[in-house]
């Protein structure tokens, strides 16, 4: 997926790279290489030694791990929105240089750059079929960074969130977040009538996120990771949203209930020290507004 990305935003680079350089009709006088023009756009610079038309020409270089770790750095260093998001993986031993370039090589075939909305929304559906695919393989793990797409939309349909804030205190991979977009684009809205705020304790969930929404422009400056969690670290303790969708782990025994016994968010009776469910039905309301709605996904 880190490779079909980095495929997609140097496609969108070039196609605006080739106009800029033309120099006509809006574009004349504009640089190729401004980054604020890139910016104007909505597309990420891609320095040149990420640009996949390099690696591509290196594709056979027992080096090619390396090359492609060092494009995924160039590509966070000009994108802030992208820092510590992108896979850095691929030099690492147990990957065959060969078939790594002939990955590149096939990943090089697929024509993601031009007509960019409709590649934009074409690159989500691979996106998602890959976690679909990887949650199946991981079983009943597989819930923690994935929530089935018609359990999504039936959830969205029913909250309708039109606009305001959403709230996904453990957002996963954000298919809760891209649905939402989704269903405002859907009806008509605009899609920074709503904005959204969660947090992923597992940081590579929490990447797939990030990447999740760069493909769809989506601002997602507001999901944020760290390793301890809603319970112990809550990011956005003083968030009142007007939508909260969650699949929350269920049962977890392991939320840390024995050092939270007076916390300020059980206003219901405190929850059970070995299981988390009504601890994270209190979470959801304790960030409602008064006049907000909650849908989640819990084991009874």
């Amino acid at each position: 997926m880190g490779l079909i990305f980095l495929k997609y935003i140097s496609d969108a680079f070039e196609e605006l790279f080739d106009k800029l350089k033309a120099g006509k009709r809006e574009y004349v006088g504009a640089g190729p290489e401004d980054r604020d023009e890139y910016k104007a756009k909505n597309v990420f610079f891609v320095p040149e030694s990420a640009r996949w038309s390099y690696l591509q020409s290196i594709a056979k270089s027992p080096k090619i791990g390396t090359e492609i770790d060092n494009a995924m750095d160039a590509v966070e260093r000009e994108n802030p929105s992208l820092r510590n998001v992108l896979p850095k993986v691929f030099a690492r031993g147990n990957l065959d240089a060969g078939n790594l370039g002939g990955l590149v090589d096939l990943v090089g075939n697929i024509a993601l750059g031009d007509a960019k909305a409709r590649s934009a929304d074409v690159l989500g559906h691979v996106f998602e079929y890959f976690l679909g695919e990887f949650a199946l393989a991981e079983g009943k793990k597989g819930g923690q960074f994935y929530t089935p797409r018609s359990v999504v939309e039936l959830l969205i349909e029913m909250l309708e969130p039109y606009r305001s804030k959403v709230f996904d205190p453990c957002c996963g991979s954000g298919g809760m977040f891209v649905q939402s977009e989704k269903f405002v684009a859907d009806h008509q809205g605009r899609a920074n009538d709503i904005s959204i705020y969660g947090q992923e304790s597992n940081q590579t969930t929490w990447r797939l996120a990030k990447i999740n929404f760069a493909i769809r422009g989506i601002d997602s400056s507001q999901v944020r990771w760290n390793n301890e969690g809603s319970f112990l670290n809550d990011i956005h303790k003083n968030l009142k949203a007007d939508f909260v969708i969650a699949n929350p782990p269920f049962n977890d025994s392991d939320w840390s209930g024995d050092v939270l016994r007076k916390d300020g968010r059980w206003r219901y009776g405190v929850p059970r020290t070995g299981n988390a469910n009504y601890a994270w039905i209190q979470h959801f309301l304790y960030h409602l507004n008064p006049d907000g709605r909650a849908g989640f996904v819990l084991a009874r």
